[in-house]
């Protein structure tokens, strides 16, 4: 992995994070205990701080990114991930927020100053666009984004699953590099 420091912030990972070696990490990041970052993920907090919380996967070349600021948006925005967050493959989360047990479909966008509630699945393929709120409880889908549905229990249940299936593949991970 290529950790590089900037403007005075170095990228902190908390206990059992596991990067994989091709993943870049700059600047302002703080990753949560038990997250794993996958091949060719690029998170780059040069300009505003990321924070990912804990059990949260980044999936293959996602690419994370914030909202700097400027005098269109004086005071930028960060990029915001909970805990127990999958992020599919091939996702771009910009200046966002996203709460907890969140499932992002594969090649989502997610654009600056959107917030995305606790609770929520976004199909694949999905621009979630600037600002827009997509209240907890519900699958999204399309480009925008819209409610298709509310979710089901066995969608709900999943949240939970789906967090501690990632920090069972990643310790598997860990243990093959310690060998």
């Amino acid at each position: 992995m290529t950790i590089k420091s900037f403007r005075g912030h170095t990228p902190v990972l908390g206990e059992r994070v596991w990067v994989d070696d091709s993943a870049v990490l700059i600047g302002d990041i703080e990753i949560g205990e038990d997250s794993s970052v996958w091949p060719l993920v690029s998170i780059r907090g040069d300009m505003h701080s990321i924070r990912i919380g804990k059990r949260t996967s980044i999936q293959d070349n996602t690419c994370l990114h914030i909202t700097h600021a400027s005098d269109y948006k004086p005071e930028g925005h960060p990029l915001i991930i909970g805990d127990d967050v999958t992020v599919g493959h091939m996702a771009m989360l910009h200046g966002c927020t996203v709460h907890n047990q969140v499932l992002i479909g594969m090649g989502t966008t997610i654009l600056d100053g959107a917030v995305v509630e606790s609770k929520v699945i976004i199909g694949a393929g999905s621009l979630v666009p600037q600002g827009k709120i997509l209240e907890s409880g519900f699958l999204y889908m399309g480009s925008p984004a819209k409610a298709v549905r509310p979710l089901k229990q066995s969608e709900l249940d999943y949240f939970q699953y789906a967090g501690l299936n990632y920090v069972k593949l990643k310790d598997e991970y860990l243990a093959e590099q310690q060998q």
